[in-house]
């Protein structure tokens, strides 16, 4: 049982408008009533960091008498600093302690640290950090810190860090911030040239830790900062090995890209890659029609039929919206072939008005393989489409397709 109790000045008399003999009173009635229920109790003192540390360790004292298990100390406002963490912790430590802290002033992850290094046993933590207001100490950042800073062995499965936070933030329809630490997007991506060509010689030049240690893998991104050898990597990865003047090329393009602001995306470089290589590109599927039918009192249906491998297949389904209808279509027109996923779908307009050109940016994976693609036009639904199916053309492509040089 975890046990609450206001502690200081503020929440007593403002909020709970007792005095603090009341507190005392009431605190040790609910010990004893959950003890002689055969409960275990964390009795954790509210607001603790601007409490009277007397007061505190009088609740905390007279807790223990009546058989609470564990004491916690909570930071409710984020007001600690590790400074005063350490001078506060180690005359409260009266039995098993845990900290709780919150990230009001961006100092959750340090005062909890400073907490266990001054005796607290026990880390309130939740994952991505969400909690009330700005939320309170990172699982995953306290893990890896504890880990890799400390070498203190947590136990923790650190491989499906990223998969859990994943999991949480599409549960909870809270995003992970694009900078966030260990999970974040950007977190193992480098574009910079002289970062990416680090990296790519020795990972840990830029990285504290290998993406492969917390789920993850490192990406390059490509954009006006790149250099050749991330260029280079990612075609590599692509099966594509250009010669030099051809690199040379292919990179000045794609920084011309990134200038004009674009968001580069791996079908941007196949498609400057094959321009520039003069390859010719073969679709596995075009796209022959497609119907979407949405309003205020019908479900939102789609149907597509598209040429795959030559064979003609026509696929149709309801959704939350004509996109996302549209967007299930597609994938079971393919089906037969390829079991296809949308991880990410990302839509920026370009310029103000209903008349707007629509960018969509969408992430595909088939068998552990990812690609992001995009699409472009006036018609949302038509850019969603567009971006889909030059993903899939891209996901279909045989991979022992000899992408080496050009074809002449």
């Amino acid at each position: 049982m975890h046990l609450v109790v206001p502690v200081s000045d503020l929440h007593i008399q403002k909020k709970m408008r007792k005095t603090r003999a009341q507190i005392c009173d009431m605190a040790f009635s609910a010990v004893t009533y959950a003890k002689e229920r055969g409960l275990i109790v964390e009795l954790s003192g509210e607001d603790a960091s601007r409490a009277d540390p007397g007061f505190l360790r009088e609740i905390y004292s007279g807790g223990l008498e009546r058989g609470a298990d564990r004491l916690c100390f909570c930071d409710t406002v984020g007001l600690l600093t590790p400074d005063r963490v350490a001078e506060v912790i180690p005359g409260l430590c009266l039995a098993p302690l845990s900290i709780h802290c919150h990230d009001d002033l961006g100092m959750a992850m340090a005062n909890t640290i400073a907490a266990l290094r001054a005796g607290a046993t026990c880390a309130h933590v939740t994952v991505n950090g969400i909690g009330e207001r700005a939320g309170n100490t990172p699982l995953e950042e306290l893990v890896m810190a504890l880990e890799l800073l400390y070498q203190y062995p947590t136990g923790i499965q650190t491989e499906e860090i990223y998969h859990l936070s994943s999991l949480v933030s599409r549960m909870t329809g809270i995003p992970l911030p694009t900078n966030k630490s260990i999970v974040g997007e950007m977190a193992f991506t480098h574009e910079s040239g002289i970062h990416a060509h680090g990296v790519l010689r020795e990972p840990s030049t830029y990285e504290p830790v290998p993406p492969e240690k917390v789920g993850r893998k490192r990406r390059i991104m490509l954009g006006k900062h790149s250099g050749s050898a991330s260029v280079e990597a990612a075609l590599a990865e692509m099966h594509y090995h250009p010669d030099e003047n051809q690199l040379k090329e292919i990179l000045k393009r794609i920084k011309a890209l990134g200038d004009q602001g674009a968001r580069i995306t791996d079908t941007d470089l196949i498609a400057v890659a094959e321009a520039v290589m003069a390859i010719e590109c073969r679709p596995v599927l075009k796209m022959k029609q497609f119907t979407v039918v949405s309003g205020s009192n019908v479900i939102p249906t789609a149907s597509v039929t598209l040429v795959v491998k030559g064979d003609e297949v026509t696929g149709a389904s309801t959704g939350a919206g004509p996109v996302d209808a549209a967007m299930e279509a597609l994938r079971r027109s393919v089906a037969a072939v390829a079991d296809i996923h949308l991880e990410e779908y990302h839509v920026d307009a370009i310029h103000g008005g209903t008349d707007a050109l629509v960018d969509v940016t969408v992430r595909l994976s088939k068998d552990g393989k990812i690609i992001t693609s995009r699409g472009a036009r006036t018609d949302i639904i038509m850019a969603s489409v567009e971006a889909v199916i030059a993903g899939m053309n891209r996901l279909l492509r045989e991979e022992n397709e000899d992408r080496s040089q050009n074809t002449h």
